[in-house]
């Protein structure tokens, strides 16, 4: 029998009435037979159907859907998911099945499955079919997107391993955000190509100093120098000439030994433009050499110093109070200070406290990083 004859058969309007029968009244091993006969006339003809043929298969396929039992659905889903040209509509409606078992194929390997379709999935379905999604080959930032928010930790270790997924700027920023207590997460984030440069400075900011250093020990050449690139400019900042602090920190320990300095103190210096004072109260109040603070305070980002105001416990406006202080050169528009504040919110005090024991091990010992190379 010829395909054209084989789908004249199941456009015939006695036909569609023998079918629509079967779905009826027919017992469940009828309709079972009845699916398989149509679905292996579809996937053995499939090349040679043209769209038309298609929407027919479509309302045929559609029709049994409604009666089939579970393992039907399963068996069809599998057929169906890697024909080029499968019917639309009953493709979109094994995506839809609560089933894992009968949406994971079709989710996974279907090109049928347009980005709408994929976004209504992953917005109310479950985790396992988040799973499925994240393992198609390729993947839209406007799916991933919904895809990292919802996913859980198996979920998001796909998608950033998954170098067909496309992720955007808030994807990423996910997936960073997430990475912080996951360490193979950030590994595999960090072997992205195409994470943005701020992002992938904030990703070995929120890592742990073992994570820091499997990630330097798995890296490309360009990716180590890159790392370690990173990590000397949070832990060290840009190189200043070096200012006299002495007058500064002799006031700062006077109001320290009245037992009058704490946040409050350290705000108004800055809020007041007090430069030097505001560093050395600063290094006072966390315990870390003058000099460290003063590259930090003029380095020409500001990562470093939420860290040290996170890992002290201040507030955001005393963090934002000091980074205003900072020499003209380095202003921020308020738009970024926005962008910083949530940085700064984002941000454990347990990391930043790792991190500014990581700085002072640094210093203690000299060394231009804490990763051998």
């Amino acid at each position: 029998m010829t395909v054209c004859l084989q789908v004249r058969m199941l456009a015939d309007g006695p036909l569609l009435s023998l079918l629509e029968d079967v779905v009826e009244h027919g017992p469940p091993r009828r309709r079972a037979e009845m699916l398989k006969r149509v679905t292996n006339h579809f996937v053995d003809g499939a090349n040679a159907f043209t769209e038309e043929h298609v929407q027919i298969f479509d309302e045929v396929f559609n029709q049994l859907a409604a009666k089939i039992e579970e393992k039907a659905r399963v068996e069809l889903s599998i057929r169906l998911a890697a024909v080029g040209n499968a019917p639309p509509r009953i493709v979109r409606r094994l995506a839809q099945d609560d089933n894992i078992c009968v949406a994971g194929p079709v989710l996974q390997h279907s090109g049928r499955l347009e980005e709408a379709d994929l976004l209504d999935v992953a917005k109310s379905k479950s985790q396992e079919h988040l799973l499925a999604i994240a393992n198609r080959s390729q993947i839209a930032e406007s799916v991933t997107d919904v895809v990292v928010r919802r996913g859980d930790r198996e979920v998001v270790r796909n998608v950033a391993g998954n170098p067909g997924a496309r992720l955007s700027e808030t994807g990423f920023s996910t997936l960073v955000r997430k990475a912080e207590k996951d360490g193979i997460l950030t590994e595999k984030v960090s072997h992205r190509t195409d994470i943005p440069q701020p992002l992938f400075r904030d990703l070995l900011v929120r890592a742990t100093q073992v994570v820091q250093r499997r990630l330097f020990v798995t890296a490309t050449p360009e990716t180590r120098a890159e790392i370690k690139r990173v990590l000397a400019e949070i832990s060290t900042g840009t190189n200043v000439a070096p200012r006299d602090y002495a007058a500064a920190r002799r006031t700062v320990l006077n109001i320290q030994r009245a037992g009058t300095l704490d946040e409050a103190a350290l705000a108004t210096f800055a809020s007041e433009k007090q430069y030097e004072e505001t560093v050395a109260g600063l290094s006072v109040l966390c315990k870390i050499p003058i000099e460290i603070i003063d590259r930090l305070v003029v380095s020409e980002r500001v990562e470093p110093i939420i860290i040290v105001c996170k890992a002290a416990g201040f507030a955001w406006s005393t963090a934002q109070a000091i980074i205003v202080v900072r020499t003209d050169g380095h202003r921020m528009s308020s738009r970024s200070l926005e962008t910083t504040c949530r940085d700064f919110e984002r941000l454990s005090a347990s990391t930043a406290q790792r991190i500014v024991r990581f700085w002072y091990a640094r210093h203690c010992t000299d060394q231009a990083t804490g990763i051998e190379s």
